[in-house]
């Protein structure tokens, strides 16, 4: 398979960036499209070029780390999968494909397709935790009783990799999705009920401070999710977020 990339290239945050074109050949319809990338990277090395920078670890589109722009469509044009699950059969031969990095305020470049995500680090930080119990007394998680309803709901949830495409394909730049998840991720439980009030206000607020845009409800989040994360998230975490709001005020 011969091919025609798009990608791209910025040194650092204060760089402008620009596009560059790179053809690549001897691609293999079975290949993920981050070996692809690899591929083209080491062609560039043996020709005495700097190598494209991007993210990655575990290859098993359970990290989140493999986020781009394909194609326009964050992690390109299979919806419900992740960069690293995506193949190399989902293009033609000789297609052109524009490779570039999330773009939203909230994250900004670091290089190339690489770009700086700890302000999810910093909504978590804020509040996706629960209480442990250490005086003795611990109970075993598995042995606390919870509906399956709930328990569905948390999972689905808890599905969330936090990579980003919801921030990237919002016309907003809106974390709403990403959020949403964690508060109801831990919500939905009964572990997570110590701290569901201050949770909800305190992950929300830094949501605001690290810039992030509103839901204005386009749906395009969930629609480019690549763990399909539902949208009855966000008005769950509105709900935690007015009841705490409530209650702090008495």
């Amino acid at each position: 398979m011969d091919l025609t990339l798009k990608i791209w290239r910025q040194k650092g945050p204060e760089q402008k960036g620009q596009i560059e074109t790179y053809p690549i050949s001897g691609i293999e319809g079975d290949m993920s499209f981050l070996e692809m990338i690899d591929v083209l990277n080491n062609n560039l090395v043996n020709e005495g070029k700097e190598p494209v920078a991007f993210d990655h670890d575990c290859r098993e589109g359970i990290c989140g780390m493999c986020s781009m722009y394909i194609n326009g469509r964050a992690h390109g044009p299979v919806q419900g999968t992740t960069t690293c699950q995506l193949h190399m059969r989902s293009f033609k031969d000789g297609e052109t494909i524009y490779i570039e990095p999330w773009k939203s305020a909230g994250f900004p470049v670091v290089k190339d397709l690489m770009v700086d995500r700890s302000a999810f680090d910093r909504v978590i930080q804020a509040g996706g935790y629960v209480s442990v119990n250490t005086s003795g007394n611990t109970i075993d998680a598995n042995a606390i009783p919870i509906e399956k309803a709930d328990a569905d709901k948390a999972f689905d949830a808890a599905t969330c990799i936090g990579c980003g495409a919801c921030v990237a394909s919002c016309k907003n730049g809106s974390a709403m999705l990403f959020v949403s998840a964690k508060v109801s991720q831990l919500a939905l439980l009964p572990q997570g009920d110590v701290e569901r009030k201050t949770r909800a206000l305190n992950m929300v607020n830094q949501m605001d401070e690290e810039g992030f845009g509103n839901c204005t409800n386009t749906g395009a989040c969930s629609v480019e999710c690549p763990k399909e994360i539902s949208l009855e998230n966000i008005a769950r975490m509105n709900r935690e977020y007015l009841s705490a709001s409530i209650s702090s005020e008495k």
